[in-house]
């Protein structure tokens, strides 16, 4: 999936507002979910999105691998830290046109943090215009809405 260029998002001509519903939402973190099952064989069991003014975030929890956990468990934190972060860096561009995809906004600017004690990752993207509202939605991996 190649980013998407600022002149080929889809324009929207009616009078009608963007809102972040709860599919939308929910879609975004269905799609990061599943770029991470793609690439690392195994993906977020929950995952949180939030859409506030000109930025996506999204939460996952419990994603690391069997291999990460056992790097974690030997003192190797900082690896699966940088593992993580050249992952990011190298597939980037699948991670920002979902959320262009999702917003019909350009993402100028994506970083993405792992966290190991507690397995947390964050996914942040900021766009290149605010969202007329504001709104956030918790799934379990599988894109269905979370229950406690």
């Amino acid at each position: 999936m190649e980013a998407i260029e600022s002149d080929q998002l889809p324009v929207d001509d009616s009078d009608e507002e963007f809102e972040p519903t709860g599919e939308m939402l929910s879609g975004i973190s269905t799609a990061i979910v599943g770029l991470y099952r793609e690439h690392f064989g195994k993906g977020p069991t929950k995952a949180k999105t939030y859409a506030l003014d000109d930025v996506v975030i999204c939460v996952l929890r419990d994603g690391l691998t069997t291999v990460e956990k056992t790097l974690f468990e030997r003192g190797r934190a900082d690896t699966v830290r940088e593992v993580r972060s050249a992952f990011q860096d190298a597939v980037a561009d699948r991670f920002t046109s979902a959320i262009e995809k999702a917003t019909g906004r350009r993402v100028t600017a994506f970083m993405s943090q792992a966290h190991v004690d507690p397995d947390l990752a964050i996914e942040v993207f900021f766009l290149d215009d605010s969202l007329p509202q504001n709104g956030s939605i918790e799934t379990d991996g599988d894109g269905r809405p979370a229950t406690d």
